[in-house]
């Protein structure tokens, strides 16, 4: 992890970018140290905080649309080989699927702020022939709502960020619960409103 914050330092804005689409993709990086370590930089080498907030979300977007084309192009073949290889994926992937039976589109969008989900749902979503353009509104959301939340800690707090961390890490499950009900809530009154608007 030394050396992908090391890229970050190194390279600055397209370092972050890299980074956080191959994070995104489902390569073995923790966004919770990635996120708010580019906001801290970001901060220090006075990028805009919306100027890295949209460079992380279009390099969220890139990443996980490279996981729901997988998805959709190898199905459940592919989804089924990477769980007899990797077998502790398979617990997650079964959330994933109930998950997305429950809740549908909103799945996509809910799950980016959930850890059990957000890693595998592009995967899902893909096999499941959800539509792209569908998959892409929520994913925007969901990404933009995860990105802009520690993102935004590591900007604040750029010389305290690993203190930060440490308190994340202690009360991440709250937190967790927190924004998955705020998402929902969201959804839900979004929905009420559309379906208000049609009648």
């Amino acid at each position: 992890m030394e050396t992908l914050l090391h890229l970050i330092h190194q390279y600055g804005l397209p370092g972050m970018f890299f980074l956080i689409m191959i994070e995104y993709a489902c390569f073995p990086i923790s966004s919770e140290i990635v996120l708010p370590f580019s906001g801290a930089m970001a901060s220090t080498q006075q990028i805009d905080y919306l100027l890295i907030l949209a460079v992380s979300v279009i390099a969220g977007l890139l990443g996980t649309s490279f996981c729901y084309f997988v998805g959709r192009l190898g199905g459940f073949p592919i989804l089924e080989r990477l769980c007899k290889k990797h077998p502790k994926m398979q617990k997650s992937m079964d959330s994933c699927y109930q998950y997305f039976d429950k809740h549908g589109r909103s799945a996509v969008c809910i799950g980016r702020v959930i850890p059990i989900c957000r890693t595998y749902i592009a995967f899902v979503a893909g096999a499941l022939k959800l539509k792209y353009s569908v998959f892409l509104l929520a994913s925007f959301a969901g990404i933009s709502l995860w990105n802009s939340i520690l993102i935004g800690l590591g900007y604040l707090f750029r010389e305290n960020w690993g203190l930060v961390q440490r308190y994340y890490n202690d009360y991440k499950a709250f937190f967790f619960c927190t924004l998955a009900i705020l998402a929902l809530v969201l959804i839900i009154r979004f929905l009420r409103h559309r379906s208000q608007n049609r009648n």
